[in-house]
């Protein structure tokens, strides 16, 4: 059970910007008539997962390119954006929420995105957590669906009560991911932390977008690499 509700938990802040005009629309169009908080929450979980297209290539590092409501005006992410999408949807209803993010192995990577990234840890990989019925859940609305069944991923169901995080395996029973090292969860996207490191992990894709606005790949039709 959780102690007294922290008010950083449901703060707006400069990247949980859910004040924002297409925010609200977001939100409102989402929910619909729910009035239960978990209802609510799963809701959200799914327009964030469907409704926000999945792509790793827009991997911009400029604050505004990390704020909920450019996620939400692109229909477009990758996780971390997604994540922080997630959060400040849920806090704009009044349930408190934080991001999280771990590093992860990904087995079923694409051979351009693993060139790219020079690597198969995804660092800081970005879910939720998510404060229902007096305990905390995390859920992981980065894949949506269109994009697990291209890869055959198994997608991410959420129903407020459970953990919703990343597979081990994929519908073909081959490795998927597998969570190697915990960053922590925060009241707010850890900005500065999160971009000097993936400025240290990952030079060639930060170089690739720092001057650019649009995507570098398309990585819904890119084959899966199999490394498994």
């Amino acid at each position: 059970m959780t102690s007294a509700i922290n008010p950083a938990w449901l703060a707006a802040t400069e990247f949980l910007d859910y004040h924002h005009p297409a925010m609200q629309a977001f939100v409102a169009d989402a929910i619909g008539d729910a009035t239960e908080p978990t209802t609510k929450a799963v809701r959200l979980y799914y327009a964030v997962r469907d409704k926000i297209r999945y792509d790793p290539y827009r991997f911009r590092m400029a604050p505004e390119a990390m704020r909920a409501s450019t996620c939400v005006i692109d229909m477009a992410g990758y996780c971390v954006p997604k994540a922080v999408l997630y959060a400040a949807c849920l806090r704009a209803v009044g349930i408190p929420a934080r991001p999280g993010f771990a590093d992860v192995k990904n087995h079923l990577s694409t051979e351009k995105l693993t060139r790219l990234m020079g690597t198969d840890i995804f660092a800081w990989h970005g879910y939720v957590s998510v404060l229902l019925n007096g305990k905390w859940v995390k859920a992981t609305p980065a894949f949506n669906i269109e994009m697990c069944e291209r890869f055959g991923v198994l997608p991410l169901e959420f129903d407020g009560s459970t953990d919703s995080l990343m597979h081990s395996y994929n519908a073909a029973d081959q490795r998927h991911m597998e969570y190697v090292k915990q960053r922590g969860e925060f009241d707010d996207l850890p900005y500065d932390e999160l971009v000097a490191e993936m400025k240290r992990l990952y030079p060639a894709m930060v170089a690739m977008n720092a001057s650019q606005t649009g995507a570098h790949g398309d990585f819904a039709s890119e084959a899966v690499l199999k490394v498994d």
